[in-house]
């Protein structure tokens, strides 16, 4: 006989597509050209392809398997090079390869909580913390990120969260979606709250690169030897916008003691694991000298969607851009007149445009829009000039 509960709690999700899901899979059989100003995914955007982008997948070093934990030794070293040219210096042993940033955040996760813990994660922000989180049965308490002109964090707020079960405080810079980069004295006051309280640090910086303007009190990344144990993130999918080369990191550093203790546990968790493929790990040096190669088309997409998106919120406009330091994504702020989720629908029924609602990112108050900058210019300026006539940006 069938046991009434025969999956673990923690995959309990709502598994029924949205509303929005449902009315844009009707849209896409009866034929219509949606212009999707959510894609996050830069393989489908028709950005440049170098013929020999995979050819070191196919050097003769990945064909003889060497089960090392905590990466092979060259690809830590590309990755600590990569830390260097952000003038970050750091020991490639202090790196440990992931197959993604999410199976990095789910080491984490064993890591630091027990069933029960929780973590703090930055809101508005992504939505994947809660999936990755229930599924290591540990709870997620969101932090305000306020926005007064620019995005900074409630340092006050954030210390009122703190519970005695909170393990790590997570930060995104840039984040996603707002953009925003880490500044010094908001480092500094992660430090010293995760210091005080003995928290980890989990720093996600995928992003990182992706800025659009210089800004001296931007932090390059958290990865240094505070007072705080931290955790910095990164990897291929965003760094050289290859996320079909599955190949992530995470960056320990901080005090002595339990950073050696962090690294020598992350280790039996990597070998219980060993989910990084000797290909990727050859072609990695290779694959992140190519960096500036491969992020030049992205970046300068980025660049020119912005623009776009900037000429159409002026004067008269019933919108307005939260204007992003970073990343891949664009915010719009727009008249609360309707509920975002009905906003979102009546665009996509009656414009052909998709885009994401603020509640997806658990924006606090109503209403806002999250617009990816990746897609092809001329669909993006479409996609756009439809938005405008709407909303009358």
């Amino acid at each position: 006989m069938r046991r009434a509960a025969m999956f673990s709690a923690r995959t309990h999700w709502d598994l029924r597509p949205n509303r929005l899901a449902q009315l844009l899979e009707e849209k896409r059989r009866a034929g219509v050209r949606v212009l999707d100003l959510t894609e996050s995914n830069p393989t489908k955007v028709g950005l440049p392809v170098p013929d020999d982008l995979l050819a070191p997948l196919a050097a003769r070093g990945g064909a003889l398997y060497e089960p090392t934990p905590c990466g092979l030794p060259s690809a830590r070293a590309a990755v600590a090079a990569d830390f260097a040219r952000r003038g970050v210096a750091l020991e490639p042993d202090r790196v440990v390869l992931t197959a993604s940033t999410s199976e990095a955040y789910a080491f984490l996760l064993k890591l630091l909580c027990d069933p029960g813990d929780e973590i703090l994660v930055p809101r508005p922000g992504y939505p994947l913390f809660e999936y990755l989180a229930c599924l290591e049965s540990v709870g997620v308490r969101g932090y305000p990120l306020e926005h007064d002109g620019s995005w900074h964090l409630d340092v006050p707020a954030l210390r009122a969260a703190v519970s005695p079960r909170t393990r790590a405080l997570v930060v995104v810079s840039p984040g996603n979606p707002t953009g925003a980069y880490l500044k010094r004295d908001e480092r500094d006051a992660l430090e010293s709250l995760a210091a005080e309280h003995d928290l980890a640090l989990v720093s996600d910086e995928v992003f990182g690169d992706f800025g659009f303007s210089d800004d001296p009190e931007r932090v390059a990344s958290v990865a240094r030897d505070g007072p705080a144990l931290a955790f910095t993130l990164g990897g291929l999918s965003k760094r050289c916008g290859l996320p079909q080369v599955k190949l992530a990191w995470l960056a320990v550093t901080g005090p002595a003691g339990p950073r050696r203790e962090a690294l020598e546990r992350l280790e039996v968790m990597a070998d219980t694991y060993l989910s990084v493929s000797t290909p990727i790990q050859v072609a990695a040096p290779t694959l992140l000298a190519r960096r500036e190669e491969l992020q030049g088309p992205l970046r300068e997409r980025l660049q020119a969607n912005l623009a776009t998106l900037r000429g159409a919120v002026g004067p008269g406009s019933t919108a307005s851009l939260l204007e992003p330091e970073g990343g891949w994504s664009a915010v719009l702020r727009v008249p609360a007149t309707l509920p975002e989720e009905e906003r979102v629908a009546r665009l996509l029924r009656q414009t052909d445009v998709s885009v994401h609602p603020g509640y997806f990112f658990d924006f606090p108050t109503e209403a806002y829009l999250v617009l990816s900058l990746l897609p092809a210019p001329s669909t993006f300026a479409e996609a756009v000039d439809r938005l405008a006539t709407d909303l009358v940006l």
